[in-house]
């Protein structure tokens, strides 16, 4: 199943991460270049540092100016974390290139990499709130709460899963197809963003 083999991978690059736990150490991605699984440990390596750029930048003492430097690498995070999503979604197209669509398929409402972003954000949730879960200095109100969010986290896991498998079943049969849409973002765009392309005037 592609959402086990997924989640295992997206398990491997935050257990990897937080041997070292610093936005700044480069990545060592353990799959070969050409093997699906080296775009799932890449996208999230993007999505787990930018995970921590978002927990470092809300320190209400950060100071102004690293605060703004902090968000230009967020801005630029997210751009790597959509360029992901659809090289993600490319593996899948050609995958499914040759599958013969039934005449009353259906198209889903996100993609299939759409829906491993999802997961992908998700085993990041479910790392984190383990850690509140089983804190040792927090309080036993604390960690009972964290254990309570994590089952529900747990349990979401289970649901997502089982649709990403079902969806990929299903294009695979030809009873749902893809269209893949770019995501045209515009503010990082100095053509499209009116602050950007006025100040080139």
């Amino acid at each position: 199943m592609f959402s086990k083999l997924a989640y295992s991978v997206f398990e491997q690059s935050i257990k990897d991460y937080h041997q070292f736990d610093n936005v700044d150490q480069p990545i060592n991605n353990p799959f070969p270049k050409d093997k699906f699984e080296h775009l799932l440990y890449l996208k999230n390596w993007i999505d787990t540092v930018q995970w921590h750029f978002e927990d470092i930048i809300r320190d209400p003492n950060i100071d102004p100016v690293a605060a703004l430097t902090l968000k230009r690498r967020i801005d630029a995070s997210n751009q790597e974390r959509t360029d992901m999503v659809e090289y993600i979604d490319s593996y899948f197209l050609q995958k499914y290139s040759h599958v013969a669509v039934k005449d009353n398929a259906k198209i889903n409402s996100e993609s299939p990499a759409w829906a491993f972003d999802r997961l992908s954000i998700l085993a990041l949730k479910i790392y984190h709130m383990n850690e509140e879960a089983t804190r040792a200095e927090a309080s036993q109100d604390h960690r009972d709460k964290c254990q309570a969010k994590l089952n529900i986290l747990l349990e979401q896991r289970t649901d997502l899963s089982l649709a990403i498998d079902d969806l990929l079943k299903d294009i695979e049969n030809g009873d749902k197809f893809m269209k893949v849409y770019k995501q045209m973002k515009m503010y990082n765009d100095d053509e499209l963003n009116p602050v950007l392309y006025q100040n080139k005037k």
